[in-house]
């Protein structure tokens, strides 16, 4: 059984079990979030389209996370001018687990359990990072592993102080006195 909401100016297909991204809804996670406008519900041949909503079909779904969405580059330019402005923009966005779907006598509910881990964790978890190993062994019970403190660095040892022409002279080598030439005579 799938059914049409409208939410956040758009129109969604969903039906039990699909995890949607819509506009960002009030609410905490794990919160049920309700859908009343229901523009068309079905299964298979037999469709009902509301005129413009169908009465008493409701979708609930569970707030999973609100996040910020992809990133927009907004690019100005005016040719010959020197005029060039970037922005950029990040929305705000919703993601929802659909729990069931139910109207015109039928219900279809999902049976899995919502799972509350956002998308972040789960990015990190499938390229095997350190840290997220670290943070699940803390969650077992186990003790996660302690920082090694910063090694200290080795104090350099001081040096003697020399005089600086004695420095100079020891660092400069002596140049050879340059011999005049002698000026060819005219006979």
């Amino acid at each position: 059984m799938y059914a049409v909401i409208k939410t956040g100016g758009k129109q969604y297909r969903v039906q039990a079990g699909d995890v949607l991204v819509v506009e960002k809804l009030d609410g905490d996670v794990g919160a049920e979030v309700g859908f009343n406008e229901v523009l068309m519900i079905g299964e298979g041949a037999d469709v009902v389209v509301g005129a413009p909503l169908v009465d008493g079909a409701v979708v609930t779904a569970t707030l999973i996370e609100t996040r910020k969405g992809e990133k927009v580059k907004i690019f100005k330019k005016i040719r010959r001018q020197g005029y060039r402005r970037t922005k950029g923009h990040r929305q705000q966005e919703s993601v929802l687990r659909v729990t069931s779907v139910a109207g015109q006598g039928k219900e279809a509910k999902w049976d899995g359990a919502v799972d509350l881990t956002p998308l972040s964790v789960l990015n990190l978890r499938a390229r095997n990072l350190a840290h997220t190993a670290q943070a699940a062994a803390t969650t077992e019970g186990a003790p996660a592993k302690a920082k090694a403190a910063p090694k200290a660095k080795a104090e350099a040892p001081a040096k003697k102080a020399a005089p600086k022409a004695a420095a100079k002279a020891e660092a400069a080598p002596k140049k050879a006195a340059a011999k005049p030439k002698a000026k060819p005579t005219a006979e």
